[in-house]
């Protein structure tokens, strides 16, 4: 499923126009990743939690040349699907 088919999921569910199911997404997206950029935790009940982790530099290595390489600290966004999602799936 992409984006363009969640948002026909979403208009034909809740009986509006494929724009508001967008602007929905998009807001619901939006929200989202504001939060996440600012550390904090977004939890839905039953479906699953978004956090943030710190990665901490390391080095690695270039699988063509063998040569060891230095990979940059970053942050990296963690997803842990809820109990409901996860026994609907199994």
């Amino acid at each position: 499923m992409n984006k363009s088919d969640l948002i026909d999921g979403m208009a034909a569910d809740a009986g509006i126009t494929k724009a508001a199911a967008k602007k929905a997404l998009e807001s619901f997206l939006g929200n989202v990743e504001g939060s996440l950029k600012k550390g904090n935790r977004v939890s839905l009940v039953g479906f699953g939690s978004w956090s943030v982790s710190r990665r901490a530099a390391r080095d690695g290595r270039n699988p063509q040349t063998g040569k060891t390489i230095k990979i940059a600290a970053k942050n990296v966004v963690k997803f842990k699907a809820g109990s409901d999602l996860s026994k609907s799936v199994n």
